[in-house]
């Protein structure tokens, strides 16, 4: 009988121990976060006016305000890591940053390797070109030497509208590891046309510090629709993630940040017949 008893006892232990430790291998990045008093932010910074740097070299724009914005709700500090695009994801899954906030296409091709939060952005994709270009309609890049920064949605999308739309397209792609580099070709002629958002094109246009540029015609792409990236098995911190992204815009801050760097009413978020 005793022996039994022990059995018991040793097996109820063995449970509770067990539970323990899968209590403790649950934690969850926002559990992380909260602990270390920081998250850690990937923002492209070469992509203004969602993500630049000031006159002292500091980071600023919309995205950079966010990663703030999402830090003092968390009680904690805002460490703003820059990244090209072709970084954003490699920088989670090697654990150097916590959230990407970096104007990040919600595609399903995406959502493969990441968790995506709901949108918290919408822009639309736009041809940015030599100020003496004549190309005035999107279907005149079809044999135009066309650019764009590598890892980007504006080049896949671009891509696939020209395999499936131009198939005997005598037009050349150029891919650039950066936006400025993209940005600086077309100011420079060396390509006829560089793709982008329409909001980063309307900045760089007003800036005049890639040349003489100026707006190309919209893509028939539809929305570009962001959204923040984290690690896909991380569901309470996308939890919280999609919380504090429908307080921003419950309360107004990203009207009032869109208003701030791109100017104008901020597009509408809504999918009709979908969700509201």
């Amino acid at each position: 009988m005793n022996t039994k008893i022990n059995e018991l006892v040793l097996g109820l232990a063995a449970t509770f121990l067990s539970l323990g430790v899968a209590t403790t291998a649950q934690a969850d990045k926002l559990d992380d976060v909260l602990s270390e008093g920081k998250v850690r932010c990937a923002v492209v910074l070469d992509f203004p006016p969602m993500g630049f740097r000031d006159a002292d070299n500091n980071p600023t724009g919309l995205d950079v305000d966010v990663c703030k914005d999402l830090a003092k709700a968390l009680g904690v500090e805002a460490e703003v890591i820059g990244v090209t695009w072709a970084e954003r994801i490699p920088s989670l899954v090697s654990g150097k940053t916590d959230v990407v906030i970096a104007s990040s296409s919600d595609t399903l091709e995406r959502a493969k390797t990441v968790g995506l939060s709901i949108p918290y952005m919408v822009t639309y994709f736009q041809a940015l070109l030599p100020a003496n270009s004549t190309i005035t309609k999107w279907e005149e890049l079809k044999d135009a030497k066309v650019g764009a920064a590598v890892g980007t949605t504006y080049e896949s999308n671009f891509l696939d509208y020209k395999t499936q739309k131009w198939p005997d397209s005598k037009g050349e792609f150029v891919t650039f590891q950066s936006e400025n580099e993209s940005f600086m070709a077309a100011g420079q002629g060396r390509i006829d046309a560089t793709i982008g958002s329409d909001t980063s094109i309307a900045n760089i246009v007003k800036s005049g510090k890639f040349g003489a540029v100026k707006a190309g015609p919209i893509a028939p792409f539809g929305k570009d629709v962001t959204a923040f990236m984290t690690l896909r098995e991380e569901y309470g911190w996308l939890n919280y993630l999609n919380l504090f992204i429908n307080h921003e815009h419950r309360n107004g801050r990203l009207q009032e940040l869109y208003g701030k760097y791109v100017g104008g009413t901020m597009p509408d978020l809504t999918t009709p017949g979908v969700y509201r």
